[in-house]
């Protein structure tokens, strides 16, 4: 591969850089060390997370060296960007264990052992060696709040009239993470999602200002940093994919079974096809451009197995199709349909609108019974005809649909 910034490009991965020249030059060049940051702000990555892993996989494939900085201190404060009001504040223990959860997840994308594996490290074990005057003399000093509060980073919140010092912080301690890892790892590259802009503008100019720093008579330069982002994941209307009526589509599959996920990438319209087989598979871009012209079903399929299969694994992705080809071939459920479960006594008398939020099929009664005014909600191939309708009574399971291609087969214990 001559050129692999163009390669990344091509396949959809490029939004900005800080400085293109020289971006191009070093991860055309000989490798280099990069690191991504991910904070823990629940024990699972999502769909937001997909695009930054998948380019740190092709970054780590050319031979660079990665860094996954898992934010178990920045988690704490909680990232301002993009959100109308501060996040909810979690303790110590919670980010502990979401940490764990997130080191987990992030193998499935990327390398951790065997030839280049990448080095997971916690923020928390360089942020937390600080105490508050320290820092803001070190690091505080080098940031203009008119020049923070002018940065898209905290717009939402200014808006709204609510941003906390508290979350002022968050934009010192990321940028303070490349600084330390440029000293400490030689990384001269923060690469994330097109949302991080803000923050690894900063750490490229931090990193800058500090890098230059007295020892005795001499001076040490740790080298020039830089900063790539990739866009956030998009549907061609604007909007951020992995929104589904039950909430985030997440990686984990106790909170997102491969089935529904499978059926999220098959349901995305047909004109997002070749940009997620670009971002999330390996076909040449030749191949996807004339798989999609000849038959976009057929590639949407692909598109979803090879997804599935990227987070779930191929004997769960073999599974997801198995029930899809069931359930809308003719042949009924099978047992790879998602399944919840509801305590039989609980069931007695309960209604569907009860029943359907109770097993999370949708998220509130409201949305149940507006669903069922519109002939949208249907109960063993039946339309649910009322809203004060009852479970059927003497069954010991039975199938919920909703729309045309969303199932739950519900289990009585």
């Amino acid at each position: 591969m001559t050129d692999f910034f163009d390669y990344l490009k091509e396949r959809g991965y490029v939004y900005q850089t800080t400085h293109e020249t020289e971006t191009r030059a070093a991860i055309n060049g000989k490798p280099i060390t990069f690191y991504l940051g991910i904070d823990p702000t629940a024990d699972s990555l999502h769909i937001g997370h997909f695009v930054s892993l998948m380019m740190f996989r092709h970054l780590q494939r050319q031979g660079h060296r990665g860094i996954l900085v898992i934010g178990g201190a920045t988690a704490l404060v909680g990232d301002p960007t993009g959100k109308s009001d501060m996040r909810k504040m979690m303790t110590p223990e919670m980010v502990a264990h979401n940490v764990e959860e997130v080191k987990r997840l992030a193998a499935q994308f990327i390398r951790v052992d065997g030839e280049n594996p990448a080095i997971i490290l916690d923020n928390s074990n360089w942020i937390n060696r600080f105490n508050y005057i320290d820092f803001m003399r070190q690091v505080g000093i080098h940031f203009n709040v008119n020049k923070m509060l002018a940065s898209e980073a905290y717009a939402k919140r200014l808006e709204n009239g609510g941003l906390t010092f508290l979350e002022m912080g968050y934009m010192l301690m990321q940028a303070y993470d490349f600084v330390y890892l440029n000293r400490t790892y030689g990384c001269t590259l923060q690469i994330g999602g097109s949302d991080q802009w803000g923050n690894i503008v900063a750490g490229t100019e931090l990193s800058r200002k500090m890098n230059f720093h007295t020892n005795g008579d001499s001076q040490t330069d740790c080298g020039e940093t830089l900063g790539l982002t990739c866009p956030l994941l998009m549907t061609k209307e604007g909007k951020k994919m992995g929104k589904t009526e039950n909430g985030t589509l997440w990686v984990a599959r106790d909170r997102t079974t491969s089935y529904a996920f499978y059926q999220y990438f098959y349901n995305t319209d047909d004109a997002d096809t070749e940009k997620l087989l670009k971002l999330f598979t390996d076909i040449p871009t030749a191949d996807i451009e004339a798989m999609c012209r000849s038959d976009i079903i057929a590639a949407k399929k692909r598109m979803a197995y090879e997804v599935t299969k990227l987070v779930h694994g191929t004997e769960e992705a073999d599974k997801a199709v198995a029930a899809s080809a069931s359930l809308f071939g003719g042949a009924g459920p099978s047992a790879d349909v998602p399944t919840a479960q509801l305590d039989v006594a609980q069931a007695q008398h309960m209604t569907v609108v009860d029943a359907v939020v109770a097993v999370g099929f949708l998220p509130s009664k409201g949305e149940a019974r507006r669903l069922i005014q519109q002939n949208g909600l249907s109960l063993d191939g039946e339309k649910v005809a009322t809203i004060d309708a009852l479970l059927p009574s003497g069954k010991t399971e039975f199938l919920l649909q909703k729309g045309k291609k969303n199932f739950l087969k519900v289990v009585l214990k």
